[in-house]
């Protein structure tokens, strides 16, 4: 026999959602979309599972080990529930929008599930939302996603918002054609910010390398100060290229939000794998994980096989709201049985809202405290329902 004792327990990872965190995460999401829509990125809305092999290809290839997957018992093929929902807009970019005009600015939002959570995000569902601008290429787009993106959550009251910039492509650009097995210790050495581990490196490295890898490591923080540590390096060829494009979008993004703290991490590459050029991640002092994050990536494939260039950003609800002050309660009235429903309409239409008594006859004022109603209508006024002093 089945025991539904705990039917109240749910997965690690799973929670609900309950009032008035509910509507305040709609609002809030509502707002962010408004955001976007503004800036002229239309909404699209992909589904929440595909088939296998068009979700985890390209630029989803890397979320396989992250993907639920079932077995569709129509066509017998097997599906996958999207763990992000970037590679979905990349598809409708090129499957279902390829003669649409370039630029393509596009917004989304939605759930996503992933197998395992982290320890910075242990959560397994939550919502995406995001823009991508699909078909652009250079700093100027760049600028674009990144100061939309921080203007929409300062607009929304994160306080002390910062974002830290990145360019995965500068330490393969600066460390040249390094054996395989060693640039993954590299990588390993850099991506846990070991100085130590890199400079174990140094006879297989060679000196000046070292030194220059371990400059660029040190050399994280405010935006100014890094550029101007690189520019103290003598970088050459791609990597100077590198160093002048950070430059460049910091410049553009300073123009459009001089009131965003800006700071680079020229060695970071984790959660950024498949990106292309200048990254970018969000955060906000005193909040558990990153806002949200985004950068340049090719769509449908690689710059080498004919990708489209395109740049772009998630936040990630749950982190967004958990900056944002809390909500002050709505105001409630309660409405006894017998109020008129054009009443009722207009009251709500002020912005109150609006509990009908469901009985005639109740106490309207003990059914007004028990439904948690701030306010009272009571002869065609509304009053204002005092707490009783204690004692």
């Amino acid at each position: 026999m089945t025991n539904f004792a705990d039917k109240g327990l749910l997965p690690a990872g799973f929670s609900d959602v309950l009032a008035p965190d509910a509507q305040f995460g709609a609002s809030v999401l509502n707002r962010l979309l408004a955001c976007f829509s503004g800036n002229g990125y239309d909404r699209v809305e992909p589904p929440l599972i595909e088939f296998e092999e068009g979700l985890l290809t390209g630029i989803g290839a890397g979320l396989a080990e992250q993907t639920f997957r079932l077995m569709d018992p129509e066509s017998q093929r097997m599906m996958a529930v999207r763990a992000d929902i970037t590679p979905q807009v990349a598809r409708i970019a090129q499957a279902r929008l390829a003669k649409a005009p370039r630029p393509l600015r596009l917004s989304y939002a939605g759930q996503v599930l992933r197998v395992r959570g982290s320890q910075l995000r242990p959560e397994r569902q939550f919502m995406q939302v995001g823009a991508e601008l699909i078909g652009a290429a250079g700093p100027a787009a760049d600028a674009e996603v990144i100061a939309m993106a921080a203007g929409a959550l300062i607009e929304l009251g994160v306080a002390e918002l910062s974002c830290d910039l990145g360019l995965p492509a500068l330490v393969p650009a600066v460390s040249g054609d390094a054996e395989p097995s060693l640039r993954a210790k590299l990588r390993q050495a850099l991506d846990r910010k070991d100085a130590a581990a890199v400079a174990s490196l140094g006879g297989e490295l060679g000196e000046a390398l070292t030194e220059t890898l371990a400059a660029m490591l040190s050399a994280a923080g405010p935006a100014a100060e890094t550029l101007d540590a690189l520019g103290g390096l003598g970088l050459e060829g791609d990597a100077e290229d590198g160093r002048k494009l950070l430059a460049d979008v910091v410049d553009r993004v300073r123009a459009a939000r001089p009131d965003l703290k800006l700071t680079i991490d020229p060695v970071e590459n984790r959660g950024f794998e498949y990106h292309t050029g200048v990254t970018f991640t969000f955060f906000a002092k005193g909040v558990r994980g990153e806002l949200g994050n985004g950068g340049r990536y090719a769509a449908n494939g690689d710059d080498a096989n004919g990708g489209e260039p395109a740049t772009g950003f998630t936040l990630f609800m749950d982190t967004v709201l958990r900056a944002l002050p809390a909500p002050e309660p709505a105001p409630r009235v309660f409405l006894p049985a017998a109020t008129p429903a054009e009443e009722a309409a207009k009251l709500r239409a002020e912005g109150w809202i609006a509990v009908a008594g469901l009985e005639e006859g109740a106490d309207a004022e003990t059914e007004a405290k028990r439904l948690a109603c701030s306010h009272l209508l009571e002869g065609g006024k509304i009053k204002k329902i005092g707490k009783k002093k204690k004692g």
